[in-house]
């Protein structure tokens, strides 16, 4: 069978392949698995109790629930979700929004691609312009969506400040940053995934007013964030203008398999989404938007973001960071300050084999992590740091997070005892 060249960029096994394929393994492997990664969200007993009630009541009204299951919706997306989350993020955060700027996504991954796209590649003028990411690492699953045939990210490298307890932070490297017409667009997660970094205000407020004066968007992946799931431990303001383009996710909520993402944007970029989803889906899925739209009406959404998902993985994190400390306290490792998602970024200094080898010797004893160096996209620099690092997913049962973390060191112990 042959495969036109379109198809080749879907016959490699990349890090969001071999991110998604891992879930799929751990569930069919035999013996003890320990999954530590993956984005999965932690299946928190009082966030499903408060799903399954808004589903039970939708259930049980006919008229609800034959069309959240039995009708299309818009292109752009459920108009009443649409309506409901405008006036919340004009209330808590006096943005002027409305309906024309919200449009929903069959996820976030499928909406990333459409823009990186749409501002990135080659332009009817001939023009070739890049997704410029100003603080790499950066998520995975931004590397893979380009069509171009040349590389549509840039990445650039952060300054590295050392902190007390074994910890550090990824900064911003302003001195060398440069935003201008090389670029279609700026884009940052925040909290950042794979570190749980959370750009700070600063940061973000000088971001945006360099894009605004090239004329570029600014694109924030917030599905760990503002105003939910809240996923952020330490201050941070939310950030939006008409140049912002806003990314949102129902999916860290403990909702991943209604695949619900959330833009809020100018009204051009929402048209180019609405036609979009019209052209490759049809129209967005209803079941996410009906499901939290009452939620969001009455801000209990909010409430269960900031009383229970919050402390939550804050409690997670700090027992993950109490079992490194006790496991690795022989270990040249330093843990990047969390500060927000579900993931705890390890950078083990002078790490003698390369974390992708370190992934294969961990997957051997049923440890699934992810290798640093996929978190590098359009990073060019041959830089050791990004072989030294792992990615993990703490938001797992503490069992599993205390075991895995061993094993982790165990090997990380090895590897550094063994090394030429």
């Amino acid at each position: 069978m042959r495969f036109s060249q379109f198809a080749s960029r879907y016959q490699q096994v990349t890090g969001t392949v071999q991110l998604m394929e891992d879930l799929g393994h751990a569930q069919r492997a035999e013996g003890p698995v320990y999954m530590l990664g993956g984005g999965n969200p932690a299946h928190i007993p009082e966030a499903e109790a408060l799903f399954r009630t808004a589903m039970a009541n939708i259930v049980s009204d006919h008229g609800a629930f034959g069309r959240m299951v039995g009708d299309y919706d818009a292109p752009q997306g459920n108009a009443a979700f649409g309506e409901a989350l405008a006036q919340l993020l004009q209330k808590r955060f006096g943005w002027h929004v409305g309906p024309e700027n919200i449009a929903i996504t069959n996820g976030s991954q499928s909406c990333f691609g459409l823009l990186f796209n749409s501002f990135a590649g080659e332009f009817p003028d001939g023009e070739f312009r890049k997704i410029l990411l100003p603080l790499t690492p950066e998520y995975v699953g931004y590397s893979d969506v380009g069509l171009s045939d040349r590389p549509i990210f840039e990445g650039h490298k952060p300054n590295i400040e050392l902190l007390p307890n074994r910890q550090f932070k990824y900064r911003v490297n302003f001195d060398d940053l440069s935003i201008d017409d090389r670029y279609g667009a700026v884009c940052v997660s925040r909290p950042t995934n794979p570190t749980g970094n959370v750009i700070t205000d600063g940061e973000l407020q000088q971001l945006a007013e360099r894009c605004e004066q090239a004329g570029i968007p600014l694109i924030i992946d917030g599905a760990y964030g503002l105003p939910f799931p809240s996923m952020i431990f330490t201050d941070a303001t939310p950030l939006w203008n008409n140049n912002i383009v806003l990314c949102l996710s129902l999916s860290k909520l403990g909702l991943p398999g209604i695949r619900t993402g959330i833009v809020v944007a100018n009204p051009d970029v929402i048209a180019l989404i609405r036609n979009a989803n019209a052209i490759n889906s049809l129209a967005p899925g209803r079941v996410g938007p009906e499901l939290v739209r009452g939620l969001i009406e009455d801000e209990s959404l909010l409430k269960l973001s900031n009383d229970v998902i919050k402390p939550y993985y804050q409690r997670k994190v700090n027992h993950a960071l109490a079992v490194v400390k006790q496991e690795m306290a022989d270990l040249p490792v330093r843990a990047h300050r969390p500060e927000g998602a579900l993931f705890l970024w390890l950078w083990f200094e002078g790490l003698p084999i390369s974390s992708a080898e370190l992934y294969q010797r961990l997957i051997d004893r049923g440890v699934y992590i992810i290798p640093g160096h996929h978190f590098f996209p359009g990073f060019e620099e041959d830089w050791a740091h990004c072989h030294e690092c792992i990615r993990v997913n703490y938001a797992a049962p503490d069992a599993t997070v205390e075991t895995g973390l061993q094993l982790i060191a165990a090997i990380v112990r090895d590897a550094y005892a063994t090394a030429d």
